[in-house]
């Protein structure tokens, strides 16, 4: 991925209660380097991001992803982020964009090892084509992630609800579901429950409901099923969340993988086995999803 924009966050200068926080920022070559190699972010993926989608210079679903970036500082211990720095650099970052789709990251770090703050900048880059996933689809497996449905209340230091950066066990299980011939994997709890895809959430149609797993489960709840939630519920469906099996998802009527850059994509096969895409459907979610959403 190229980035286009770089801008680095001074989150030792979020706590001056101001409405203007452009002096906090600093615009960087983002072909340069820029972290110290003592950044704990690189070192122990020691920090956590959020990623927003940008369609024609329009930043999607700003506040979900702002709110869902506290939650994640407040489970890792990171100072709380002064909301109204970041969504002035979401602005400034969005500002850069240009038409077609984009994606916008925030990273907000422990820092430097032994060192004075964290440390916090946003990016922007071109996103990548999604237009095959979105209306052929994606094959999927099902792979155990290794602990129960409950891990997150036992253990709540595993940060299960907490987006963090890392992510070699997502992207691991991303390349063993392409080493058994499919696109994408679904995390299944060691006690049989369905919880999500290493980066997007999942949604299933049983008749004439849409579910998605309960979040409890140390599911991170994503910003683009809440949006597609309302969407849905304002079309008359009905939408819950309760547990799922690997069975229900093999007898889904249909089913998708949805997140904030790739929005929804049909699944049409689950281990092998082929499952109904609803084309018409799925093209009323993406027309949505691309709209404009705040």
């Amino acid at each position: 991925m190229a980035w286009s924009f770089a801008l680095v966050i001074d989150p030792a200068a979020s706590d001056v209660a101001r409405t203007d926080f452009a002096d906090t920022f600093t615009v960087i070559d983002p072909t340069a380097p820029a972290l110290s190699v003592g950044e704990l972010s690189t070192q122990r993926g020691d920090g956590i991001f959020e990623s927003i989608g940008v369609v024609d210079g329009h930043p999607q679903e700003v506040e979900a992803h702002l709110e869902r970036l506290a939650h994640s500082a407040a489970l890792c211990d990171l100072p709380a982020p002064n909301l109204g720095q970041w969504r002035q650099a979401v602005a400034t970052v969005a500002d850069a964009a240009e038409p077609g789709e984009s994606v916008i990251k925030l990273i907000l770090s422990r820092g430097v090892e032994h060192g004075p703050a964290p440390t916090a900048w946003a990016t922007l880059a071109k996103a990548a084509d999604n237009t095959w996933a979105r209306s052929e689809g994606v094959r999927v497996v099902q792979l155990d992630r290794g602990y129960g449905v409950h891990a997150s209340v036992e253990a709540p230091w595993l940060l299960l609800g907490a987006k963090t950066l890392s992510y070699a066990v997502n992207m691991a299980a991303i390349r063993e579901a392409k080493r058994r011939g499919a696109d994408d994997a679904v995390f299944v709890s060691s006690d049989g429950f369905v919880l999500e895809g290493p980066t997007s959430s999942i949604v299933l149609r049983l008749g004439d409901v849409f579910v998605t797993p309960e979040p409890s489960g140390g599911i991170l709840h994503g910003t683009t099923q809440l949006s597609l939630f309302a969407f849905l519920d304002r079309e008359g469906y009905r939408t819950e969340y309760r547990q799922v099996r690997p069975e229900d998802l093999a007898a889904a009527d249909a089913a998708w993988l949805v997140s904030s850059i790739r929005l929804a994509a049909p699944i049409v096969s689950v281990d092998g086995a082929d499952l109904t895409l609803d084309r018409d459907l799925t093209a009323s979610i993406n027309e949505y999803l691309l709209s404009p959403r705040d």
